[in-house]
């Protein structure tokens, strides 16, 4: 039995095309972001420590971990958060997964 591959496509407000790339079961969101130089900030390193990293979950969310409080938290304090906000450090797919992202405009560099 083949398991499918796990991809997560990341789309963008700012008019460029969408991406799709292959992601290790494990990894998350801003990792593949940044394996593959898509720019998406993550001030504190990843460590749900920020809202930098904000992104909307398009497809695929109930396949995520569930939102923990702390992260909710942050989420609050994101620019425009919306009832499919998740922050891309947070968001470790399983194999199998296929997630579409929409990465919010980045122009808050230093925020």
């Amino acid at each position: 039995m083949s398991v499918s591959a796990t991809t997560i496509t990341f789309q963008f407000n700012d008019g460029q095309p969408a991406q799709t790339h292959v992601a290790a079961s494990g990894e998350s969101v801003l990792d593949v972001a940044l394996n593959n130089g898509i720019q998406l900030q993550h001030n504190c390193g990843g460590v749900c420590g920020c809202s930098t990293c904000h992104v909307y979950i398009n497809a695929g969310g109930d396949d995520l971990p569930e939102i923990s409080d702390k992260e909710e938290d942050f989420i609050d304090r994101a620019e425009n958060p919306r009832i499919n906000s998740r922050l891309a450090c947070q968001c470790v797919v399983e194999a199998g997964t296929q997630l579409v992202v929409t990465v919010p405009p980045q122009h808050f560099l230093g925020h």
